[in-house]
């Protein structure tokens, strides 16, 4: 396998060492391949992704990576976006599953839910103008995009409970109607048990009841939006892993962001890179690796081995050194 390895900005120079580390010590024929993007890029270089970069991140198998500060700048360009739509990535899957050992915000610990969000257009579409005293973002749902992520969620909740609620705004954003009916559709035809829910009231239910869901489709925004929410129903967003796929590239990622304010102090949680990184495995179709991974994350937490988030006092490279260790004692 041809990995391109993004550390980004902030915490991703961090947890993505950490979950390197993982992934070495599985003995796996693996070419790793460092792409610098980010905003550090940018201060120094003017560009926070070069045709270069995306060239070489299409000669990869797939992408592994950290994380990336965007700043408020209307000249710059989002490393994530231009990612995701030059390389056509257009499913963003976030599985929201707790991990025994760490408890979120309910005592119930039986829910395993999976958000498919619709990932090349919506309000992240790009499509903007900005202005001293007006500025706009165009949304777009377009038919084919809106039936390619359908598809996309049915055919993962064919292979789960055969169950798919579709999350939208179209009582007043008329342009979710055509991502409703279109969703819909695709359930029917597929034989999945559907239903529909407005995103408001939804993500109430989410929060209050997530044992009820296990597939759901939703728009670009609404997506971030309610699977960064779910990281309180798990423990925190250094829990949640995330995948960006497409028909011929994939882009593994954590749930959470640069978190300017802790970088550089080596205590940033690792799990949702190291999550991300057996979701990479499982991918690729190293089925025995990937539940070795969740395997070991689940012998260190239970040992207590964990960053200040969790209640810990482990550090970022001592928590990926343990559970390396383990996979390490593991495979002999």
């Amino acid at each position: 396998m041809k990995l391109a390895v993004v550390e980004g900005d902030g915490i991703g120079k961090e947890v993505i060492p950490a979950a390197i580390e993982v992934l070495d010590s599985l003995g796996l024929d693996v070419e790793k391949i460092p792409v610098e993007l980010g905003y550090g890029k940018w201060e120094r270089t003017g560009s926070a992704i070069t045709d270069e970069d995306i060239d070489t991140l299409k000669e990869c198998d797939c992408v592994f990576f950290g994380a990336v500060t965007t700043p408020p700048d209307p000249n710059y360009k989002s490393v994530l976006l231009t990612i995701r739509k030059e390389l056509d990535m257009y499913a963003n899957i976030r599985p929201i599953r707790p991990l025994p050992s760490v408890k979120g915000i309910h005592e119930r610990n039986d829910f395993n839910f999976i958000i498919v969000r619709e990932n090349t257009e919506g309000l992240y579409s790009g499509i903007e103008e900005i202005g001293t005293d007006i500025s706009t973002t165009k949304r777009v749902v377009t038919r084919k995009g809106s039936k390619r992520i359908a598809d996309y969620a049915c055919k993962l909740a064919k292979s789960r409970m055969n169950k798919l609620t579709i999350v939208h705004k179209s009582n007043v954003m008329k342009s979710d109607k055509l991502f409703l009916d279109v969703s819909r559709q695709s359930a029917i035809d597929t034989g999945v048990l559907h239903r529909d829910e407005l995103v408001d009231s939804f993500a109430y239910n989410l929060i209050t009841s997530p044992w009820n869901y296990d597939v759901i489709v939703t728009t670009n925004l609404f997506g971030d939006i309610l699977s960064d929410m779910s990281g309180a129903l798990v423990g925190g967003l250094g829990l949640l892993p995330s995948a960006n796929i497409g028909e011929k590239y994939a882009f593994f990622e954590p749930v959470h962001g640069s978190a300017p304010d802790i970088a550089g102090n080596n205590r940033a949680n690792p799990v949702a890179a190291i999550l991300s990184l057996k979701m990479l495995l499982e991918w690729h179709g190293d089925l025995a690796e990937a539940a070795i991974v969740e395997e070991a994350i689940d012998v260190a937490l239970n040992m207590g081995i964990c960053t200040p988030d969790l209640g810990g006092k482990h550090t970022t490279s001592e928590v990926g050194n343990t559970i390396a260790k383990y996979i390490r004692t593991k495979m002999e």
